[in-house]
């Protein structure tokens, strides 16, 4: 029974998504015109028999559930054909009259149907599979109690067979009496000494078996019971981030454009619009990158490609990426002259230091220094981050790591998801590497992360720049100081090299 509420509440969940593409592809098609949405449209549309029959099948003479199903079934049909496709139609006749208010009414009414005969397909699946585990652990108290009971009744026989054969009996059999009783108090953990007579031997072994076997079945339940638990708390988070994260970009895109459609706009105007509209864009484009990798770490297919790489020009093309997006902060960056050659992924290490120089930007809120240094200390090549922002509390730094938590982040307006740090130090992690941090609350933060130098590198020299993986040349480097070719001199070896 179990098994028959898990495939259909994976086919419910299956058939919202095919209701979510369809609903998002018409959307942005109707909205925008990219005719790259139809495609996505085809594709759920495709899918809708499939699904719809897996949900109507598994839910075949379940009575209300399986009246709700086919409600949901007739729902979906109706949704294709009797409004998307005739949407599409009238979009391509006249794309104003797609657009109306009504039409996006009537849309988000026959999609909030839909999405409210689903909740309550899921809610129905929920409450049997929650009976269905009531009963299942009535069945197994009865089943304790019966072998008990049957140990109990066994017990008493023993006895009083002992009672004529031989007094010696009596003391082993009144321990396993005990023992039982130990049992059914709970105390899964009490094991009777193997010892005696054949028949105690037999009986104190099967008494050990069944308190094994129900002990290890209740450590089953129980971790079953905590992920079931954890399940639900990172559901009920991925749905909050999701919510809040996703709808503010989403809101300020097509409000823009909405403007830029409807309205006559200066160029001026115009790119500025469209310069809000990238950006918002990229911020999605950075929030569904850090879900796709908390779903890698969570399925543990972080896929590292480790090369030999110089780790100086990469840290110094992300402060550069950093340094063009934030004109309220200076960052100053400090790095060894000579290389520091790790074997590593280049875009994944570039990814762990982008998220700790853009959390040091972020919880900076009113500007100011970041610094970031390089070095090579015991045989590790280091990365530090420090800023003078407002920190973390004592109380939220054992949990700083964890997916999804934010502190009191969010209740500051500071954006995010929760899962950067969480993805970097599995990134870290995985290259061999560690990854940590010092912070006070209003007095800013040190992260900090080191990986295990490249033996086979030569790191006893100062290193080059690079300029394809983001270094400066020489001539910006000099138009950066302002000093022209006067001060290109040559710095010496032993010095930090500043940028």
């Amino acid at each position: 029974m179990q098994a028959r509420s898990r495939d259909v509440t994976s086919s419910t969940l299956r058939l919202e998504q095919v209701v979510n593409q369809l609903e998002a592809s018409l959307r942005g098609f109707v909205i925008s015109g990219d005719a790259r949405f139809l495609g996505s449209w085809r594709s759920a549309k495709g899918h809708v028999p499939d699904t719809t029959q897996q949900v109507t099948e598994g839910l075949a003479g379940q009575g209300e559930q399986e009246h709700l199903a086919l409600e949901l079934t007739t729902l979906v049909r109706a949704y294709v054909n009797e409004y998307g496709i005739p949407l599409i139609k009238i979009f391509r006749f006249d794309p104003s009259a797609a657009r109306a208010p009504v039409a996006t009414r009537e849309g988000l009414y026959e999609v909030t149907t839909i999405r409210t005969q689903l909740e309550q397909l899921l809610a129905g699946e929920a409450a049997l599979a929650s009976t269905d585990a009531a009963a299942a652990k009535r069945r197994s108290t009865q089943a304790v109690e019966i072998g008990i009971a049957a140990l109990c009744g066994t017990a008493c026989l023993l006895i009083l067979f002992g009672l004529f054969v031989v007094r010696g009996i009596a003391t082993p059999v009144r321990s396993v009496a005990i023992g039982a009783s130990h049992v059914a108090a709970g105390d899964l953990s009490t094991r009777m000494p193997e010892g005696g007579a054949a028949e105690i031997r037999a009986l104190t072994g099967a008494f050990n078996d069944m308190a094994r076997s129900l002990e290890q079945g209740k450590r089953v339940l129980e971790v079953q019971n905590e992920e079931l638990r954890q399940s639900e708390r990172m559901k009920s988070q991925l749905v909050s981030i999701v919510s809040h994260e996703l709808r503010n970009p989403l809101t300020s895109i097509l409000g823009y454009t909405s403007l830029l459609l409807n309205r006559e706009v200066d160029p001026a105007r115009a790119r500025h619009y469209l310069e809000i509209i990238q950006q918002q864009g990229n911020r999605l484009t950075s929030l569904i990158d850090h879900f796709l990798d908390s779903e890698s770490v969570d399925k543990g297919q972080v896929e590292i490609d480790l090369q030999p790489l110089d780790l100086k020009p990469l840290l110094v093309a992300e402060v550069n990426l950093v340094r063009d997006k934030s004109q309220k902060h200076v960052i100053d960056v400090s790095v060894a002259p000579r290389a520091l050659p790790v074997k590593g992924d280049r875009e994944r290490l570039a990814q762990v230091i982008a998220n700790l120089l853009g959390n040091a930007v972020k919880y900076s809120p009113g500007g100011g220094l970041v610094s970031v240094e390089g070095e090579i200390a015991d045989g590790m090549a280091r990365v530090h981050v420090r800023d003078g922002g407002i920190g973390v509390p004592d109380e939220h730094q054992s949990r700083i790591f964890t997916k999804f938590f934010r502190g009191s982040a969010r209740e500051s307006g500071i954006a995010g998801t929760g899962l950067g740090l969480a993805v970097s130090r599995e990134i870290i992690e995985a290259h061999g590497g560690r990854i940590s941090f010092t912070s006070e609350a209003g007095a800013g933060s040190h992260f900090w992360f080191e990986l295990p130098l490249d033996a086979e590198a030569r790191s006893d020299g100062p290193s080059q720049p690079d300029e394809a993986a983001g270094g400066d040349s020489k001539q910006q480097k000099r138009q950066r100081r302002g000093d022209g070719d006067r001060s290109a001199g040559k710095q010496p070896e032993d010095a930090t090299v500043r940028v």
